[in-house]
């Protein structure tokens, strides 16, 4: 076998992937992150043939024949649909992959995984990442993956706090010995928010938004603390009296009173784990502070207010939105020293 793990290992290369609800990054070894496209797959109903993968794929959304779908075959972090999902993960490889010949690309993939997941969900992403082409798959959790992506000292013996905020999950950890001592993984996150803004438009002008236009507009004035300028934007949906299409103005203190529900669940959640650290790791916190990464990281305002809610400094780290993948690159750099990271279980091959 170690012949053949070493023709392997010379004609395929080792990929790390965040298999996130809303985007698919792809880090390959020696090269750096290669991919970043969304996690849509559009889909022939009547053939059930896959028809585009990933930007392509996303541009369909709201805009296909009723037989074509515009799938996101992972909802909340877990894989809701394992051929579809499966399917997505084969292209993503075979297209860092290319250039080997087919059979000889096996790479070994190391992949993160919300915290909170149950056992049959990770096998799951393991089963899928294995029938997608690779040759061995780990498993590492996204707050260890975001941590080691952040360059905190995940191994020392000190506490490092973590704040993942992705589409489906926000992931809450605090790290110390390479081992996550206390995490809170919730299904409320980007994508949680998207949805407020929708509800909103619909109770408030009885306007039916898509979900695109939900996330530009979050992206554009959303905040999670009042702004000292007025931010202002033009929405445009159908009007659900009318039915005829329909524009109005909103300004960032309107979506910041419709998505201020779930901003308040994360918040609260970071509080709950700060209470449940034990207080030498407390002490060491206090020190670095709490370090946000994810696409929520970006929300205006929102680093201010967990440093108001929980008293510790609280830092974005730099290019947050791949922050987890840039962690499975640096434990696919040096998976013989980092493998105590991964997520050990009874059915997975760990590297000497």
């Amino acid at each position: 076998m170690a012949i053949l793990d070493l023709v392997y290992d010379k004609f395929s290369k080792d990929i790390g992937i965040d298999l996130g609800t809303a985007n698919t990054l792809v880090y390959v070894k020696g090269k750096g992150i290669v991919i970043n496209e969304p996690s849509v797959v559009a889909i022939n109903q009547k053939t059930r043939q896959i028809l585009a993968i990933g930007d392509e794929a996303k541009r369909m959304v709201g805009r296909t024949p009723a037989h074509i779908v515009a799938h996101r075959p992972l909802v909340d972090g877990v894989i809701s649909d394992f051929e579809i999902t499966e399917q997505m993960l084969k292209y993503f490889i075979e297209k860092v992959n290319k250039a080997a010949l087919g059979f000889l690309s096996r790479p070994r993939v190391v992949i993160g995984i919300p915290s909170g997941v149950t056992e049959v969900e990770k096998r799951a992403v393991q089963d899928a990442t294995l029938n997608a082409g690779a040759r061995m798959a780990f498993l590492i959790e996204e707050p260890m993956a975001a941590a080691i992506g952040a360059r905190l000292p995940v191994q020392d013996p000190q506490g490092s706090f973590i704040v993942d905020i992705g589409g489906g999950t926000a992931e809450i950890a605090v790290i110390s010995l390479g081992g996550i001592v206390v995490s809170r993984s919730i299904r409320i996150a980007g994508d949680e928010m998207n949805e407020n803004i929708i509800q909103f438009a619909r109770d408030e002008f009885n306007l039916l938004l898509g979900e695109r236009t939900a996330e530009d507009v979050k992206i554009k004035i959303g905040s999670a603390l009042p702004m000292r300028e007025r931010l202002k934007t033009a929405i445009r949906g159908r009007d659900l009296v009318t039915g005829l299409p329909k524009e109005i103005q909103v300004n960032d203190e309107q979506i910041r009173t419709a998505i201020l529900r779930s901003v308040r669940v994360i918040v609260n959640n970071i509080k709950s784990v700060v209470e449940e650290t034990p207080p030498e790791l407390i002490a060491d916190i206090m020190d670095r502070g709490i370090t946000l990464a994810g696409g929520g990281a970006l929300l205006r305002g929102f680093d201010k207010l967990v440093a108001e809610e929980t008293g510790m400094p609280v830092v974005v780290t730099d290019d947050p939105l791949t922050a987890v993948v840039r962690g499975t690159g640096i434990v696919l750099e040096d998976l013989s020293s980092l493998k105590d990271v991964l997520v050990l279980t009874e059915f997975e091959q760990i590297p000497r």
